[in-house]
């Protein structure tokens, strides 16, 4: 059924604006005049201008996960509170001033109105909502614990958006201060040393060695500028074509996880999500063999998802999650450990969360300590450049100095 969006005056005069899901315009107005409200503008939803063909629009109106935990959060308390989930969603669309939310929203409602589950109802908004969260919708009604999954999903997506945001802030100030760097040193390169430069290749002496490296590199900088750049998008361009290759997107996983300092806080970022979304999953209701297809999706790395589709190969034929984790090698000891007591005990869910609990603390305190490993070396590799050009521009006039005396 069509979505409008309409402006209009209240029974009181006030100005109001919403949506509103109708048949036809004309319904949509007869809709809106039981409501007391007086339409002065309608316009159907769908006829908006496409958010692809407008930048500016699909960045206002993204629908960030933060947004859908909020309102995960808001319909889960509703139905604790035994407000049918039609009525839920009216309460919700009132509640909510995200245009793009508001629309996807009320559409679901018009599904569930017309017999549609709420699963399949949110199935239409892939684009959107993750097969994680539909499926465990799905779950949450055939096991008719729809709130409790709600409350599951909003708890899940809010962890994963903390440890998002803590590492985000964490590696804010190396990039910063990467960035300001690499400007500074291209100011100098580009318009300070050409000019300071100039002085001592008017002199005709020979100069020092330093010196020489960098005159040479301020007049590379600025002679070759723009092959310089052209160079630089045409690396960029074959990198990306290699790695949509499934050659270089494999190798590109592979050598990830081996990083130095890097790969291993990759691979425990990893895991901890394989474990939280598997032990949400398996919490909500949702079959052992459809919540490992899922989790394949979230781990963000190829040899990964393969390590846990053949641990799906296995567990389909009546073994257990552990021994093929385990026999991957890529899984850590202690987490493989761990999983096969849970299933031993019958708590494989609670240990799983117990896992991601613990790999998301170790990803945090590693960032962490990484940053305070970054910043003095971005701080010293700065004095070094900075250094090099001083005594660079120095030598010269020492060498003047000591001619003249």
């Amino acid at each position: 059924m069509p979505v409008y969006e309409y402006r209009g005056l209240s029974a009181a005069g006030k100005k109001v604006k919403g949506i509103v899901d109708a048949p036809s315009p004309r319904m949509a107005r007869s809709r809106l005049r039981a409501m007391e409200v007086y339409p002065v503008e309608l316009r159907e939803e769908t006829k908006r201008p496409r958010l692809a063909e407008d930048p500016l629009a699909r960045f206002v109106q993204r629908i960030r996960p933060r947004d859908i935990a909020t309102v995960t959060r808001q319909l889960a308390t509703l139905l604790e509170a035994g407000t049918p989930l039609v009525l839920s969603l009216d309460a919700i669309i009132e509640q909510t001033d995200h245009r793009g939310l508001k629309k996807v929203i009320a559409q679901a409602r018009e599904d569930v109105k017309e017999g549609k589950s709420f699963a399949e109802a949110l199935g239409r908004h892939r684009r959107i909502l993750s097969d994680l969260y539909v499926n465990m919708i799905r779950a949450g009604e055939e096991s008719g614990a729809l709130e409790q999954v709600l409350l599951r999903l909003a708890d899940f997506t809010e962890k994963q958006l903390q440890l998002r945001t803590r590492i985000r802030a964490a590696l804010a100030y190396p990039i910063f201060m990467t960035i300001i760097g690499a400007g500074v040193l291209t100011f100098l390169l580009t318009f300070v040393i050409p000019n300071v430069t100039q002085v001592f290749e008017e002199m005709g002496r020979t100069l020092p060695l330093p010196t020489k490296v960098l005159i040479t590199t301020s007049t590379i900088f600025t002679t070759y500028w723009w092959g310089i750049i052209v160079l630089i998008i045409l690396i960029i361009w074959a990198v990306r074509k290699y790695l949509q290759t499934a050659k270089g997107a494999s190798r590109w996983d592979r050598v990830k996880l081996s990083l130095p300092l890097f790969g291993g806080i990759m691979l425990r970022g990893a895991v901890a999500r394989f474990a939280r979304t598997l032990g949400t999953l398996l919490q909500s209701g949702l079959p052992i063999l459809d919540a490992l297809e899922i989790v394949k999706t979230v781990v963000h790395n190829r040899h990964l998802a393969q390590a846990i589709e053949n641990t799906k190969i296995e567990v389909r034929e009546g073994g257990n999650i552990a021994p093929p984790l385990r026999r991957s090698g890529i899984f850590p000891s202690i987490v493989c450990h761990m999983i096969a007591i849970g299933e031993a005990s019958g708590e494989l869910e609670r240990m799983l969360i117990k896992v991601a609990e613990g790999y998301e603390n170790e990803v945090e305190t590693q960032v962490s300590a990484l940053t305070a490993i970054l910043e003095p070396v971005i701080i010293l590799a700065m004095g070094l450049v900075v250094g090099f050009i001083v005594i660079s521009i120095l030598l010269p006039i020492f060498e003047m100095n000591q001619l003249v005396r």
